[in-house]
């Protein structure tokens, strides 16, 4: 099992900056690919980005390429998304979510995920 928790979300103008950050706990945390996932409201969990068990590897969707970073620390135990550039479409709750995976591969697939942590708000005004 491993348990997550998001922090930093909140409410910024539309061209800010947000870092959300979340913190594993339970099983090896450095087995597992890791990944950020939003919902907006009336809206389906989306795939934001994800890093591989080394953090050799990330993927992003295309909507936040370029303006959205994600990065590990295996020793510390977080993932960490650093948002800039922020538009009022990335308003969502953003969730972490964790699936033990030693590949290269990163999963863009909500079902591939069994841990979640409980979600971040993200509001971006105009």
């Amino acid at each position: 099992q491993v348990q997550l928790v998001e922090s930093g979300g909140g409410l910024v103008q539309a061209g800010g900056s947000l870092r959300l950050s979340c913190a594993a706990s339970g099983r090896t945390f450095s087995d597992h690919a890791m990944g950020w996932f939003r919902q907006a409201l009336g809206k389906e969990r989306e795939f934001v980005a994800g890093i591989t068990w080394s953090g050799s590897g990330t993927r992003y969707v295309g909507a936040v390429e370029g303006r959205f970073t994600i990065s590990r620390d295996n020793v510390k135990k977080t993932v960490t998304l650093q948002m800039n550039s922020l538009k009022p479409e990335d308003t969502a709750v953003y969730y972490c979510a964790a699936k033990r995976d030693i590949s290269r591969m990163i999963s863009s697939s909500r079902e591939e995920y069994p841990y979640w942590g409980q979600g971040t708000p993200v509001s971006v005004s105009s």
